[in-house]
């Protein structure tokens, strides 16, 4: 996150319904980066969000680096969200909603009301990104609102 501090994130799933792509649950706490690591602590503190990415560009760009391995739990129920007005800058709203949950076929649902407005957003995510949400708590890309 900056010199002093790291955060971490942990491969779940692959995700079939997204091309295929890792699925990652990132943890809230912030460690200091010259503690030692207790992946066993890390893997069972509060998740923040999840999300898309690809494992590997993160790693050749320098983004993020392999430290451990801890078990990944047995079932990840985490709804995902994607607009088909995504990356239209002059759609503010979008009424072109759709949901999935991980492998399993997207749900056309229009617009957005309440009981899907928690859902994560389900693209996936260059590293760069990522770590800024990680950091800001959103991403740095145009996504509609609802």
């Amino acid at each position: 996150m900056d010199p002093a501090t790291i955060r971490f994130f942990q491969y779940v799933a692959d995700d079939r319904t997204q091309l295929h792509s890792a699925v990652v649950r990132v943890f809230r706490e912030t460690y200091d980066a010259e503690a030692a690591v207790d992946l066993a602590r890390v893997a069972g503190g509060g998740v923040q969000f999840h999300a898309h990415v690809l494992l590997q560009i993160g790693i050749k760009q320098g983004f993020w680096r392999k430290v451990g391995h801890a078990p990944a739990p047995e079932t990840v129920d985490v709804l995902f969200r994607g607009s088909n007005d995504s990356g239209n800058p002059r759609i503010k709203v979008s009424r072109d909603w759709y949901v999935w949950k991980i492998n399993c076929p997207s749900e056309r649902v229009g617009e957005l009301v309440p009981r899907y407005q928690e859902a994560e957003i389900g693209y996936v995510v260059p590293p760069d990104s990522l770590v800024h949400r990680m950091r800001c708590g959103d991403y740095d890309f145009v996504h509609p609102g609802y």
